[in-house]
Parts: C-alpha cells; structure tokens; sequence
C-alpha cells in the first residue's frame, strides 16, 4: 500500500482538527481544543481501485503570534487548505499562507475547504469570491465537519489529485 503524507494548512479554528477528526473517526465534538504542534492521524483509502494510506499532520493554526513552520511540511504529497466561511479573514489568510507554501515549497495538489457550510445563515464569503476560487483551478468545495458534508469528497479529490502526480 502507498502511503501518502497530506498536511492541513489554515488559520487557528477553522476546523482543520474536526475534518480530520470527520474523515479518520466519524465524529465531531462542539468541544474545541487547540492543536499544539501536530498531529498525526492516518486513513486507508481506496482511490481510482488503488489502496492508499493518507497520513494527515494537522498542523496548528496560523495567525499574527504564531506563523506555521515550513518543516512540518516536508515530505508532503499535497495539502488540504481550510477556511471558514463565516469569517472572511480566514481565506485571506488561508490564500496568503498557500502562496507561501508554493514561493518556498512549489507546488502540490491541494483542496480548498470553505468550512462551516451549516452555518450557512452565517456565511460572509460571497458566490462571485467562491466561483473566482474555483476557476482557478484548484479544486474548492464547501463542507462541514459537524454534519459531513463534503468531507469524503474533498479527501477524495485530494487523494485522486495526489496520485496523479
């Protein structure tokens, strides 16, 4: 079996550790903890009738104290970057660390995930910024970690993206 490291990049609370936690367990907790450092999880996946092992590093969030190590990237197959659709900011940010990652790094598959889809009543992240996302190329979906929308399909997409590399 392959294994494939897969890291989750985006700001402090936008839901990283709840995909994560969606995807490898099946779960979500209204309890928020902060990721400390990473870490590490892993998923067996069946993609394009090949099995691959996903080795998720979710890594802390980012913001103005703490900016993320690019070490914690090495080895890495591709990266699902996260924000939350009920803070604009969080995208901002989230695209400012994804140039980064391709200025020092260069480029790999990646997903954007507009996280908290069920708070739609919420949402500040606009239709016309969200189809300006997708025609970038990048694959972008909407998801949420509480009722798992999305969730296997954004991995998914990832995983097929990371084998065609």
């Amino acid at each position: 079996m392959i294994s494939k490291k897969v890291c989750m990049l985006g700001s402090f609370s936008v839901g990283k550790t709840s995909l994560v936690r969606r995807f490898v367990d099946s779960i979500y907790s209204e309890a928020y903890h902060t990721t400390i450092g990473v870490k590490v999880d892993k998923k067996n996946v069946r993609v394009a009738g090949q099995d691959l092992a996903l080795v998720l590093w979710d890594i802390h969030g980012e913001d103005v104290f703490q900016k993320m190590r690019m070490s914690y990237l090495r080895g890495m197959s591709g990266y699902l970057l996260v924000a939350d659709g009920t803070r604009q900011k969080t995208l901002e940010d989230a695209i400012a660390l994804d140039e980064r990652v391709r200025r020092e790094l260069g480029e790999f598959p990646s997903v954007l995930a507009l996280n908290k889809s069920d708070l739609a009543a919420d949402w500040e992240i606009d239709g016309e910024r969200e189809r300006a996302l997708a025609s970038s190329g990048r694959p972008v979906a909407r998801t949420s970690a509480k009722t798992g929308e999305s969730v296997e399909q954004v991995f998914q997409i990832l995983a097929q993206a990371i084998l065609r590399t």
